[in-house]
């Protein structure tokens, strides 16, 4: 049923998998209510958003998640391994996607599946890398809110405040792409 509608529940809709991204209940002064729901395609990532009435059939997806650990990309197709019974699933490049550019050996990520359909791999909310290329900082340099380019050990540009050195860690928030904070080795 539509009123059991929820932020990150996975819903078919037009024969897709989608996951609601945004869901606002909408009571107008003239008209019946209905559910606004913003959905984003888990094959293909593109958003969509649909208008549904309260007592509208809707088919929710059973999903499971798992913990993989990523190994290595071959090409066009990058390898996980389950946490749990050290299975390997491979993964087409293109359902990774701008994640890739936060992606290293060893990281770990969560994989959903319908059934034995995989769905979708989810990085964390945030990931820690090595800055490996960016302008020296000079001394004094952290009363500003100045910010300045970095590669970080995936190949990823990151910006960076201009007290990051070359060999520092940080942590970057995946959903964004930006810098969060230094950390501690």
């Amino acid at each position: 049923m539509a009123s059991e509608f929820r932020t990150g529940a996975i819903i078919k809709y037009n024969n897709e998998n989608c996951v609601i991204v945004e869901h606002v209940h909408v009571t107008p002064g003239k008209g019946p209510a209905h559910h606004q729901l913003k959905l984003r395609n888990m094959r293909t990532g593109r958003i969509v958003e649909a208008r549904m009435r309260p007592g509208e059939k809707v088919e929710f997806v059973r999903v499971e998640h798992h913990d993989y650990q990523y190994l290595y990309n071959d090409g066009d197709t990058l390898y996980f391994m389950n946490m749990e019974n050290y299975e390997q699933v491979p993964v087409p490049i293109e359902m990774i996607g701008d994640d890739l550019k936060f992606m290293k050996e060893n990281q770990e990520v969560k994989i959903a599946f319908e059934g034995e359909e995989l769905l979708s791999v989810e990085m964390p909310p945030n990931v820690t890398l090595e800055v490996t290329h960016t302008e020296p900082g000079l001394k004094g340099d952290t009363a500003t809110n100045a910010m300045k380019p970095s590669t970080v050990e995936t190949g990823a540009q990151v910006n960076v405040p201009l007290f990051i050195n070359e060999g520092d860690l940080i942590k970057v928030d995946t959903r964004t792409g930006d810098y969060l904070e230094r950390v501690k080795q």
